[in-house]
């Protein structure tokens, strides 16, 4: 007789007996347990442990995941420094530490972050023009117009360049260090300029000005506590303005042509002179050769005639 069949007392493969009501969910969900248990080997377990297991595993489950979430946390704290960088560490925003290059690690967000700054890469600013793709592009007139000592004005290009030397210092100490940078760097060439005379700016004296510079702006930038240091100051151009540079050109064309003037001048001089001396050296030799050739013959007619006196005296007879 089938099992659903009218007067079959025995159970279905539910657990329920014949037309008493459809089947329990939880007890097929048992039944199913207990059939995939025995299949791999397990036994039975009665009802009091699977109710005791399954009040435990969700405090157990949720620990793990609390430990594992842990681990990435306090894992993303974990950075590495670059040899070119330095590290600078922020707590809550405000300056920790500076880390050097290798591996480090620090409280992870939101306690503790990190900034990489690079240290050794080479800035550059640009004072009284803006260069465009490596070319010198517009002159900026407010920037390179300066005055001299002797109250001159010359146009004057200079291009600086430095690098970080403190990271913290450059990212908290001053708003905006780079700008700071070029407006220290405008005020000492013009402090320098205007030190010295027009004619030394324009000749010789590009160098100098150029190390005065540096040195100058060196201090400022420390005295600010900016965490910069220049490497360079470099004089890209000096000239008088445009609206008298033909009335310059004309001048420097002329102080050239009295230095070529003055050059041939020398040559010619540095020519005749030592022939001028040869010849005068000759003519004394020759003088002072003329001069011991005659007192040597006078002497020697001196002396035959005081012989032949003293012969006369002693026999004038047989003397003449």
């Amino acid at each position: 007789m089938a099992w659903n069949e009218p007067g079959n007392n025995e159970k279905d493969p539910w657990g329920n007996r014949g037309n008493d009501g459809p089947p329990d969910l939880d007890e097929v969900v048992r039944n199913m347990q207990r059939k995939l248990s025995n299949l791999f080997g397990g036994q039975g377990n009665k009802k009091s442990d699977e109710n005791n297991n399954a009040s435990n595993s969700g405090p157990i489950g949720m620990g793990v995941i609390v430990a594992i979430l842990l681990v990435v946390w306090l894992a993303s704290g974990i950075y590495i420094v670059q040899p070119a960088e330095q590290g600078v560490v922020l707590r809550f925003g405000a300056y920790s530490s500076t880390s050097t290059s290798g591996p480090h690690w620090h409280i992870p967000y939101p306690f503790e972050q990190v900034e990489m700054v690079n240290v050794e890469q080479i800035r550059n600013t640009e004072i009284g023009y803006r260069s465009t793709a490596g070319r010198s592009g517009n002159t900026i007139h407010s920037e390179s117009l300066m005055l001299t000592k002797d109250e001159n004005i010359i146009d004057l290009k200079v291009a600086v360049q430095y690098r970080i030397k403190d990271a913290a210092n450059y990212l908290f100490n001053v708003k905006n260090p780079d700008l700071t940078l070029r407006q220290m760097a405008e005020s000492a060439i013009r402090e320098t300029v205007g030190k010295s005379n027009m004619d030394f700016v324009l000749t010789e004296g590009r160098s100098a000005i150029a190390s005065d510079t540096k040195e100058l702006l060196q201090s400022l930038l420390n005295d600010y506590k900016t965490g910069l240091i220049v490497t360079s100051v470099n004089m890209q151009g000096v000239q008088p303005p445009e609206q008298v540079q033909a009335a310059f050109s004309d001048v420097v064309k002329a102080r050239e042509d009295e230095v070529r003037q003055k050059n041939e001048a020398e040559a010619y001089a540095n020519d005749i002179v030592p022939k001028a001396r040869g010849a005068a050296y000759r003519i004394v030799q020759e003088a002072e050769a003329y001069q011991s050739q005659i007192i040597a013959k006078a002497k020697g007619e001196t002396s035959r005639f005081v012989q032949v006196m003293n012969e006369y005296e002693k026999a004038p007879k047989i003397t003449k």
